[in-house]
């Protein structure tokens, strides 16, 4: 692993310019949960990530269900649990809970219980389902690690985004995970599963690079900053840990895991090998409907199905079941 890159310190400063100086000194605290809690702050809102962009979201979504306007949670909830009732589900890391919610508004769901770190997004996804009506949902503040895994109590549990950010990951799945769901249960995960600590193999950061050049320097200007992004360098170590020390904390363990304890029911890669990276903090120039913008988006698009012919997918979607004899 890189202890420091040149990307470290463009990233800081750009940080700095998107989410203020405050976030900065945020990373000087000694706490490292406190350090992981900034990380999601309201000042998150203010980014320039690959997920904002439709085309993208689009492509996750056929790759998942086939349907680029039929998202993982309609592919969940209309293919593979179609006549389910009385669901209870358990959401570790729900965030502002967005997710859950679209799957509460499902009627086989009886009881999603939610639990994050972040005050302020369990806080933000309270009013919006009391806004919505929303009375199967719960969400509730608290660290992972002081949660009382209830013992075969759900029959769903999901990772949105969030299992990367656990440690020791193969003692969460195959106990309190496992302890919690019903026999026959469902673990879900819409996940990173890449490189642990975005530690990039050589190969890879080569071909991002080259991915990099396919974009013109009109769309390369940094998210509230004047500095264009002409090369990718990756994240050192230092960094990753002082910026968010939970972040793909053990992310390489994740499959590894899961095929060792849990039948693999479905998986579906959708790639992020090559576009997560560089899109990173430019993604704000690829969603309009500018015609120059969406072909670049597609050759970038063709540059990674390419890539991921002969390399593992970063991100996958999963469905994994419990054994009935454990």
């Amino acid at each position: 692993m890189r202890l420091i890159t040149l990307d470290d310190i463009i990233e800081s400063y750009t940080k700095a310019r998107q989410r203020g100086p405050g976030f900065l000194v945020s990373k000087l605290k000694l706490d490292a949960l406190a350090r992981t809690k900034s990380a999601f702050d309201p000042s998150a809102k203010q980014h320039s990530d690959w997920w904002l962009i439709p085309l993208i979201r689009e492509r996750w979504n056929y790759l998942i269900s086939g349907d680029p306007q039929i998202n993982y949670k309609q592919f969940l909830v209309n293919d593979l649990l179609e006549d389910a009732k009385g669901l209870r589900l358990l959401s570790l890391g729900s965030g502002s809970g967005g997710h859950e919610m679209e799957l509460a508004a499902h009627p086989g769901f009886h009881k999603i219980t939610c639990i994050d770190i972040a005050q302020n997004r369990v806080d933000e996804a309270q009013r919006e389902a009391e806004k919505r009506g929303l009375n199967n949902i719960s969400f509730t503040c608290v660290d992972f690690n002081q949660y009382e895994f209830p013992k075969e109590s759900f029959d769903l549990v999901l990772f949105n985004s969030s299992l990367h950010h656990f440690n020791r990951v193969e003692e969460l799945l195959s106990g309190p995970v496992k302890k919690t769901l019903k026999p026959g249960g469902l673990l879900i995960i819409n996940e990173y599963v890449g490189p642990t600590r975005l530690q990039f193999p050589r190969e890879q950061r080569l071909a991002i690079n080259q991915a990099l050049k396919l974009v013109p320097d009109k769309y390369k200007t940094r998210f509230k900053a004047t500095l264009v992004k002409k090369r990718f360098y990756g994240s050192g170590l230092l960094r990753m840990i002082l910026a968010d020390p939970s972040e793909c904390i053990d992310s390489a363990s994740i499959l590894p895991a899961l095929h060792a304890h849990y039948n693999i029911r479905i998986e579906k890669p959708y790639g992020g090998n090559i576009l997560m990276s560089v899109l990173k903090d430019i993604s704000h120039h690829f969603t309009s409907s500018d015609s120059g913008s969406k072909k670049v988006l597609k050759d970038l698009i063709q540059f990674e199905d390419m890539y991921l012919e002969k390399h593992p997918s970063d991100f996958l979607f999963g469905l994994y079941e419990k054994p009935e004899s454990t």
